[in-house]
């Protein structure tokens, strides 16, 4: 077996877990609310962008140049295990849990850099 078809073998065994991160300002107290299939590898993403400058939440992009990366905690709040090779339905799940962090918290408006759902 190649080496290109073993890590693709092991990343399909053992994929990375999937969650919710947070994402605080601790010089205002808001905070942002994600998810990822591959939650510790998006929540990299993120910081990444911010520091290039190209995080698409402006408001987000624009308190981490008026405070500072110091003043910014990046964490994972809540991971989900998949059940086999159900991949399909832990994206399902993870949206649901997803909704339930920001039903919890409301990261909207003054709190959060999350923009409130629309209403249906």
């Amino acid at each position: 077996m190649d080496e290109k078809a073993d890590i693709k073998r092991r990343y399909k065994e053992n994929p990375p877990p999937a969650g919710i991160y947070k994402i605080t300002n601790k010089g205002n107290g808001k905070i942002l609310i994600g998810k990822g299939m591959n939650v510790a590898g998006i929540l990299n993403g993120q910081q990444a962008q911010l520091k290039w400058g190209s995080h698409r939440n402006q408001a987000l992009q624009a308190d981490w140049n008026r405070f500072g990366s110091e003043h910014f905690e990046f964490e994972v709040v809540d991971y989900l295990q998949p059940a086999g090779d159900q991949r399909e339905d832990l994206r399902n799940d993870l949206a649901e849990l997803e909704q339930l962090w920001l039903t919890k918290l409301q990261p909207y408006g003054e709190k959060g850099y999350n923009s409130k759902p629309l209403k249906k």
